[in-house]
């Protein structure tokens, strides 16, 4: 969709004034769009939407501070409020279309997207229930019972969640709700969501609203069915293995830096934190890579990293020898170090931004 004329330069001023901290003067310009006919859809998706790729944008590009990006994004999450409170542009459907869930994946705080979703979806006549940041499932699960949606739309943006995604959506199809995914974890094609069995995918909310529109068939209920009826790759157990080893990759890793990086011995304690905090990283998404099997999730998550470290002046290259020193102590795992190869070829080519991992 097109801004109207009257529109021009909407995001560009929205923009300044979230960075400038400004939530009254970002209220005010979105609530003079609305009063000069621009629809409530384009407000959220074609100006607000944009503005917060922006903030994840500039926050990875060391062009903005943490605080500079939490005060951005809490700003547009008012602004969206102010948006949903107002009289809206048109008489809301009586009955409305059906019931709908929309609610982020257990583990996952990135609920703007998932915001901007319910939002587009009650403009079109939908009744809405948001459920937020990180819904425990079996939570989501007790409260689809209680309501019998005609779908769940499941929102995701960091990649490490998928095992959880896994299960949330083999809970809910149990039980006869159809399962529609979206957000960046899934995959920029949504590959991710039909690996594990999410009934429909859509790249965004305009996308979303077709697919419900169009309807989606319900699943029949039956007994859960288990992570390697989907991925049969999981029986070698290399997932399970690297998960258990979790706490132990991690130790080994840091000591193993220590020997390779003499720097590293003069770290204080923060220092030596945000490392193991890196290392864990890695090995989160290794070990998501190793779940749905797709050497992509690692490879972009370390570009991405690369990137990050680069624009705040740490050599991308100090990435590798971590990757050695988990290479040796998985040796014996024929998938994972082949994932831990193809990482290191990645990060010896050009970088790019990871887009299992923006936000």
């Amino acid at each position: 969709m097109t801004l109207p004329a009257t529109a021009a330069g909407l995001p560009d001023r929205l923009w300044q004034a979230v960075t400038d901290g400004d939530e009254q003067r970002a209220v005010g310009l979105v609530r003079a769009a609305l009063a000069e006919g621009v629809d409530e859809e384009a407000l959220l998706l074609d100006v607000i939407a944009p503005v917060q790729e922006r903030v994840g944008v500039e926050w990875a590009a060391d062009r903005i501070t943490v605080a500079q990006e939490h005060t951005a994004t809490a700003i547009n999450e008012r602004v969206v409020a102010c948006l949903a409170h107002d009289p809206p542009t048109a008489a809301p459907l009586d009955p409305p279309r059906g019931r709908v869930t929309v609610s982020c994946i257990d583990g996952e705080w990135h609920a703007f997207p998932a915001r901007l979703v319910a939002e587009v979806l009650r403009l079109r006549g939908w009744q809405v229930d948001y459920l937020g940041a990180q819904t425990p499932t079996p939570h989501l699960v007790a409260h689809l019972h209680h309501t019998n949606p005609a779908a769940i739309l499941l929102s995701g943006s960091i990649a490490t969640h998928l095992p959880a995604a896994h299960a949330a959506i083999t809970a809910c199809q149990a039980i006869g709700v159809p399962v529609l995914a979206g957000g960046r974890a899934f995959g920029y094609d949504g590959r991710h969501a039909r690996a594990l069995g999410a009934d429909r995918w859509a790249a965004d909310a305009r996308g979303a609203a077709a697919v419900l529109a169009a309807g989606l068939a319900r699943p029949h209920p039956a007994a859960r069915r288990q992570a390697a009826d989907d991925l049969p790759h999981l029986a070698d157990q290399e997932y399970t293995m690297v998960v258990r080893s979790r706490p132990h990759l991690v130790k080994a890793t840091l000591l193993a830096l220590e020997e390779r990086l003499p720097a590293m011995r003069d770290y204080g304690d923060a220092q030596r934190e945000r490392t193991a905090e890196d290392i864990a990283h890695i090995v989160d998404f290794l070990a998501t890579a190793l779940y749905v099997d797709a050497a992509e999730i690692f490879t972009a998550f370390l570009t991405w990293t690369a990137d990050i470290l680069e624009a705040r002046n740490v050599h991308a290259h100090s990435l590798l020898p971590a990757l050695d020193a988990l290479s040796e102590q998985l040796r014996d795992f024929p998938r994972t170090t082949g994932l831990l190869s193809q990482g290191t070829t990645a990060l010896h080519g050009p970088s790019a931004p990871g887009p299992e991992m923006c936000a």
